[in-house]
């Protein structure tokens, strides 16, 4: 398994580092994770139990046209809505993941789990490619965020954890792990801040932003634990071995890109 996830990223990042840095313009970048996010979409529906495939490719599309509706230069103004209102979504799932599985009976409903669906892939792909236009190097500070908090909980994990974190949404995760994630991206975090030459507000602000977004990542990672666990799967698909599925390679960013896209509008930038 280990062999096979270290393969796997090997053959991904390189194309995700050269479609954030070297593709012309911001349409590659913007078509690659748009073909991601419709994977996911896809899996998504697998994961409400849907069987018939013309279901499963409407909800698909209606994520599509939700991506070119966000869009088209009419509709960005609403791009900060669309960024609060994951926030806001998130910070309901927050009291979801605390009390599975009784929180179950709320939420694992069709008609609660679509509307969800939508608020984690729509916001998520806006929010990067609004972040890839910003600057594709803050683009990428997001995901090594994100990539730092997971690999700081690996291995810390691996090393001194004893306490779960969650143990009835995903019983691998621990405390310490949680803690060694985030000591390892708070060291990230200042070092950028750092160098950014910022004043007392705007690096307090960032510091704040950063390690929020930290949180986020993590919330991400449970919230789509919390729903395979309910539907009774180990991932959300296998199209990257080793890794599971699309839904298992973007869930931290579902939270955390929307977070920090929401700051960075609010701080104007830093």
């Amino acid at each position: 398994m280990l062999k096979e996830r270290i393969i796997t990223a090997l053959i991904l990042v390189p194309i995700v580092i050269w479609c954030v840095f070297f593709a012309q313009g911001t349409h590659a970048f913007a078509a690659f994770a748009g073909a991601i996010v419709l994977v996911g979409a896809w899996e998504w529906t697998a994961l409400m139990a849907w069987q018939q495939p013309i279901a499963r490719a409407l909800f698909t599309g209606v994520v599509a046209i939700g991506l070119v509706a966000m869009s088209l230069p009419h509709l960005k103004h609403l791009q900060p809505v669309l960024y609060a209102v994951s926030v806001g979504f998130w910070l309901i799932a927050v009291r979801a993941v605390i009390f599975y599985p009784e929180s179950a009976r709320f939420w694992a409903k069709t008609p609660i789990l679509v509307p969800s669906g939508l608020i984690l892939l729509i916001p998520a792909w806006t929010a990067l490619c609004y972040l890839h236009q910003e600057s594709p190097l803050w683009l990428m500070y997001v995901f090594v965020l994100v990539w730092g908090a997971d690999t700081g909980a690996y291995f810390a994990g691996r090393r001194f954890g004893k306490h779960k974190l969650a143990p009835k949404v995903s019983p691998g995760k621990t405390v310490e792990g949680f803690i060694g994630g985030v000591i390892l991206t708070t060291m990230i975090i200042v070092a950028v801040a750092i160098s950014r030459d910022l004043n007392a507000m705007k690096f307090a602000a960032f510091v704040g932003l950063s390690l929020l977004t930290v949180l986020a990542s993590v919330m991400g990672d449970l919230l789509e634990s919390m729903v395979k666990r309910q539907a009774g799967v180990k991932d959300s698909g296998n199209i990257f071995p080793g890794h599971g599925g699309a839904l298992d390679r973007i869930d931290s960013l579902t939270a955390a890109a929307p977070l920090f896209a929401l700051g960075w509008w609010v701080a104007g930038g830093f």
